[in-house]
């Protein structure tokens, strides 16, 4: 159930993360559907768009050297280097842009990238932790997307297993075994958050 307009909680943030292949931008996606007051957080990063992926839609595609431009100038919340010379980060201004419309914020960030902005906003945060039932799963999920290499398939799944250990960081930890389950049992939580 969305929450009306004018009853929203004020600078509110949901924040999603999970190893890559558990299904934290399909709930989110879902979400999104059903709640017109959140709006997405638009990521920033350093590595090149896959597939159909447009700049200002599914990330801010910059390069290595303005990344590092605007780290220095002290322009993100948070950010991370997650493989070498790959940045993922949250622009300040993709916060205020969000907060100025009176919207919540939804993050789909890496596990690094959850507990960063968790200590950051705090308990205008819920921290939710989208966990794979297994890393074989993982694996399978991450091949039938068909956009990585097979080694960055076998990076991905190495990562994963120590993204686990995160899992105890977050507010919730959500296992994305049956899908409709996972969305029924986010929708319960966003809604119980937003109510608060």
């Amino acid at each position: 159930m969305a929450c009306k307009k004018n009853s929203l909680p004020k600078n509110k943030v949901l924040i999603f993360s999970a190893p890559s292949g558990s299904g934290k931008s399909t709930i989110v996606n879902h979400i999104l559907g059903l709640h017109p007051e959140i709006e997405f957080s638009i990521s920033a990063t350093s590595r090149p768009p896959r597939g159909q992926e447009q700049d200002g839609v599914e990330y801010y595609f910059l390069s290595v050297e303005e990344f590092r431009r605007r780290i220095e100038a002290d322009m993100f919340v948070e950010y991370e280097q997650v493989y070498e010379g790959r940045y993922y980060g949250t622009l300040k201004s993709e916060v205020q842009r969000i907060w100025d419309k009176g919207h919540v914020i939804i993050f789909d960030v890496d596990v690094k990238g959850g507990v960063n902005l968790k200590k950051y906003f705090g308990n205008k945060a819920l921290s939710v932790f989208i966990q794979a039932p297994s890393v074989e799963e993982l694996h399978s999920r991450l091949v039938a997307r068909q956009t990585d290499t097979p080694e960055a398939i076998a990076e991905r799944v190495a990562k994963a297993a120590e993204e686990m250990t995160y899992a105890p960081k977050f507010d919730v930890v959500l296992v994305n075994d049956k899908l409709d389950v996972a969305y029924a049992e986010a929708e319960a939580l966003v809604d119980n958050f937003l109510n608060k």
